[in-house]
């Protein structure tokens, strides 16, 4: 049997894993238990997302610290924006016009850090 598996294509091999645990979640019944375990990964993965951001910022703060105040305020409003925009689009979804609200908020406020960052990275005219 182990020469079997070995041997077996591992395309073919995932979705028999898949497939077994499937199988499992229907036999012995663990829908709530897997929908806690969606639920706990989406947390997660927000998490981690927030985390990378943090890095970003923690290592170019002292760049942000010496723009003016106004490009200070449209930059961080921006990425406040965008992490309220993430976070309400993580826990409650979007469909129809509310999934073109979120990628306008998404885009509009992109947009605004992009011009703030922009604006203190050009030299001359």
């Amino acid at each position: 049997m182990a020469r079997f598996w070995r041997d077996l294509n591992p395309t073919l091999r995932g979705f028999a894993i898949i497939a077994l645990i499937a199988l499992a979640v229907v036999v012995l019944n663990l829908y709530t238990a897997l929908a806690s375990l969606y639920l706990i990964a989406r947390i997660g993965f927000l998490l981690a997302i927030a985390f990378f951001f943090y890095l970003l910022w923690r290592e170019r703060r002292e760049d942000i610290g010496a723009w003016p105040g106004r490009a200070k305020f449209a930059f961080y409003g921006g990425a406040a924006l965008i992490a309220l925009d993430v976070l309400t689009f993580g826990f409650w979804g979007a469909s129809g016009l509310a999934a073109l609200g979120f990628l306008a908020v998404l885009g509009f406020a992109g947009y605004a850090m992009f011009r703030a960052w922009r604006d203190q990275h050009t030299y001359g005219y």
